[in-house]
């Protein structure tokens, strides 16, 4: 009797197991390929090899030269885009995805079918059944009754979530999908997270709605935190920069078709400027002078007020990103700087501080008695590991140094994020809301049909979405904290607020009013916002 028992236990499970085999084949095509992968990388001595071999194979933001095309690899498949904005899929390894052919105008929310799980919830529900059966026989009715009673059978948040995540592919629901991925890796899950991916890979396009260029990026970062080759790819990303004059060219598109940069740049300028408005020798430290476009105006203003302009002197910190950028060191602003000045008969002096931000002491700053001082954290402080990355702190030590040398104005400008601490997900959250309304305010500026705007995204924003997502540790640099962060920081260094002028206020109100309405400029507590619709982007404010 046990022994027939035991025999048909064991049929049982037989058919159960050939069943879920089958369900596994028809929905879960690239596991094994998957598993083969990393238990390669698991298995590969000598890490820089292995780390080296994967960053090659998820790669994907690599611009060719000024052709146009645009290569997107990862372990599964790898997409070409054309001039003409259209990607064309090739697989690496068998899978059941099809190619899948993309216009600039998909919308994201009608995905071209090509799904490998399903495109109708209902066959993945017949498919359930055909397990039930299996398991409980063939007059079992358990999705049935769950469908008669819904909330008795969603009393278990995974199972809510998963049905979500089911009705949410189909509908073409990106953002939600791309939540569901990050969950799924934060929790540890592979296999939920490696499904979605492979879903995801239907739904972006890097010359889509703006959700769907985002989700390109995203995605990118999702895959390289998963392959646990975040660091390695953001170096190879960074790696792969086009030529410096067409990076230059990319950046300063985009300073003109949104007004983050011009915002911060002229409300620090006239925080300095009325600061200075009785000193005849200024001193301006530049903790990040990149281009030093933002001295332009300021000079220009200098140069008109009344009883003549001061002597200026501004000392200019640098680092190898913005010297790729212009194809060459600092000197090259210190002679467009003096040429400007000059025509402007204002007296001028440049001093070069080649020198990563994070390393600056004292002596690199070439302060001088006489002068009045005036410090600019412009984009910059939210690079500097803090004492969450490092014991030493230079995000803490840079503000206490300059607090040492009695500035009278230190101008701050960051973007309204909070990425620094956070654990991954929540991290994850806040930057896919902080990007998408990034991306839209793009939109709205930037014709779809440009034909530089993915040079702009890829090379100008890819590479931090990236980075905050795939990287963790001291090889995360994109570190952005909300403004009240860092005004306890600088309270914290002795450091009391300036408020910004009514003049200053609404000379920038005026600047905004020249792009989209949906920009919004707002005054709180001493310090400016900048947002898009109902979401802060840009905070700047004054101390002293």
């Amino acid at each position: 009797m046990q022994a027939s028992q035991r025999l048909r236990r064991s049929a049982k499970s037989d058919t159960l197991y050939q069943s879920v085999q089958k369900t596994e084949a028809s929905y879960l095509p690239q596991f094994q390929t998957l598993d083969t992968q990393m238990t390669s990388i698991n298995r590969t001595q000598g890490g820089n090899h292995s780390i080296q071999t994967y960053s090659d194979r998820y790669c994907t933001m690599e611009s060719s030269s000024p052709t146009g095309k645009y290569v997107v690899q990862n372990s599964i498949s790898a997409v070409s885009f054309t001039p003409n904005g259209s990607p064309t899929s090739h697989q690496e390894s068998q899978s059941c995805l099809s190619d899948v052919h993309y216009s600039p105008d998909t919308n994201y929310n009608s995905p071209v079918s090509g799904s490998c799980i399903t495109d109708d919830v209902n066959d993945f529900r017949h498919k359930l059944k055909e397990l039930e059966t299996v398991m409980l026989g063939p007059n079992s009715d358990v999705l049935d009754s769950c469908d008669n009673s819904l909330p008795s059978c969603m009393t278990s948040p995974e199972i809510d979530c998963w049905r979500q995540m089911m009705e949410a592919i189909p509908r073409g629901d990106l953002k939600r999908v791309l939540i569901a991925c990050a969950k799924a890796e934060s929790d540890g899950d592979l296999l939920t997270a490696q499904w979605l991916i492979s879903e995801l890979r239907q739904m972006v396009s890097v010359s889509g709605e703006p959700i769907q260029r985002l989700g390109a990026y995203i995605l990118e970062g999702l895959v390289a935190r998963l392959a646990t080759s975040g660091s390695s790819i953001y170096k190879s990303l960074r790696c792969k920069e086009p030529a410096s004059f067409e990076l230059l060219s990319y950046m300063h598109i985009l300073h003109e078709v949104c007004p983050y940069f011009k915002f911060g740049y002229m409300s620090a300028n006239g925080a300095i400027a009325e600061a200075m408005k009785d000193e005849q020798r200024v001193h301006i430290i530049d903790f990040q002078i990149s281009q030093g476009s933002q001295w332009v105006t300021l000079i220009q203003a200098f140069a008109a007020r009344p009883g003549g302009p001061p002597h200026i002197r501004i000392t200019g910190i640098d680092d190898s990103k913005s010297a790729y950028a212009r194809g060459g060191g600092l000197n090259i602003i210190g002679k467009r700087l003096s040429k400007l000045a000059e025509s402007f008969k204002v007296p001028f002096e440049f001093h070069a501080a080649a020198i990563s931000t994070s390393d600056v002491q004292l002596e690199n700053l070439g302060i001088r008695p006489g002068e009045a001082l005036a410090v600019n954290f412009a984009f910059v402080l939210h690079h500097m590991p803090d004492e969450s990355v490092s014991t030493e702190n230079h995000r803490d030590r840079l503000i206490r140094l300059v607090k040492s040398l009695n500035p009278k104005v230190v101008t701050l400008v960051e973007q309204e994020s909070n990425t620094n601490t956070a654990a991954f997900f929540p991290r994850f959250l806040e930057t896919l809301d902080y990007y998408t309304a990034m991306f839209e305010s793009i939109d709205a500026t930037l014709p779809r049909a440009h034909k530089e705007r993915i040079n702009v995204e890829q090379h100008c924003l890819a590479k931090d979405i990236v980075n905050i997502i795939a990287c963790e540790g001291i090889e995360r640099v994109e570190r952005h904290e909300l403004l009240g962060k860092w005004k306890s920081r600088f309270r914290m260094a002795g450091f009391s607020p300036y408020p910004l002028s009514s003049l200053v206020n609404s000379t920038i109100k005026a600047l905004v009013e020249n792009y989209c309405d949906k920009y919004r400029l707002e005054e709180r507590d001493g310090a400016l916002y900048l947002g898009w619709m109902n979401r802060d982007l840009v905070a700047s404010c004054a101390w002293k």
